[in-house]
C-alpha cells in the first residue's frame, strides 16, 4: 500500500484532529499534555491557530485571532465548534490547488504542494495524538498517517526546532519500532508518555 500524500494526508490528519478533539471529556480541558508546559484546551487552541495560519497563507484572509505560542486557556466560542471552522476553510484552500504546485504559500515559506500539505497534516496530527494521550483516548496515530507525515518530518523538523522550539531533540526507539513510535521520537515525542499520577 502507498502512503498517504498531498490532499488526502491532510484530510486524514484533520479526521484525526477532530475526532480526538470531539472525544475530550469535559472534566480533561485542564488535563497536562506531552506538549511542554501547555493544557489540553491550549494544545487544541494551538493546533487550531496553526491550521488557521496555513489556510490564511493561501487566502490572504481569516488571519490567526491571536499568537499560536501564546495559546489562550479559553475560547470565546466552544473549542471544538472553532475548531472545526478552521478545519473546513483549511480544506477548501488547498482543495483549490493543484497537486503538482511547485510553490504553495504556508507559515514556513512556499513549500511544494506535496511538502505543504504533509506540513499541515503534520501540526494537526501530532497535536491530535497530544490531545488522545493526554485525555486516555484510545485513538493512537495511525501507522499510515504516520507513514506520509514523516516526509515532512524529515524536511522540516530541524528547521521548526532551530527556528521555533517547536519540536524537543529527536529520541531514539528500537529499530523494530513502528512508523507512529518512530515519527513521533524522531519529533522528540515520548511515544509512550503518560500523565504523571499525583
Amino acid at each position: 500500500m502507498s502512503d498517504l500524500a498531498g490532499f488526502e494526508l491532510l484530510t486524514r490528519a484533520h479526521i484525526y484532529l477532530s475526532e480526538v478533539a470531539g472525544a475530550v471529556p469535559e472534566r480533561a480541558w485542564g488535563a497536562p499534555t506531552p506538549c511542554g508546559e501547555w493544557t489540553v484546551r491550549q494544545v487544541l487552541n494551538h493546533a487550531r491557530l496553526d491550521q488557521q495560519a496555513y489556510g490564511a497563507a493561501i487566502t490572504g484572509v481569516d488571519q490567526p485571532d491571536s499568537d499560536p505560542f501564546r495559546p489562550a486557556d479559553a475560547l470565546d466560542a466552544d473549542a471544538r465548534t472553532a475548531l472545526e471552522k478552521v478545519l473546513r476553510g483549511v480544506a477548501d484552500a488547498y482543495a483549490q490547488l493543484p497537486a503538482d504546485s511547485p510553490e504553495v504559500a504556508t507559515p514556513l515559506g512556499p513549500l511544494p504542494f506535496r511538502l505543504a500539505a504533509a506540513a499541515a497534516a503534520m501540526d494537526a496530527a501530532v497535536h491530535a495524538w497530544d490531545i488522545a494521550v493526554a485525555t486516555g483516548q484510545d485513538a493512537p496515530l495511525e501507522e499510515e498517517l504516520a507513514a506520509g507525515i514523516r516526509f515532512a518530518a524529515d524536511r522540516l523538523a530541524d528547521h521548526l526546532r532551530d527556528s521555533y522550539g517547536v519540536f524537543a531533540a529527536a529520541r531514539e526507539v528500537p529499530a523494530t519500532a513502528g512508523r507512529a513510535e518512530a515519527l513521533l521520537a524522531f519529533l522528540g515525542r515520548d511515544p509512550h508518555w503518560t500523565p504523571a499520577v499525583s
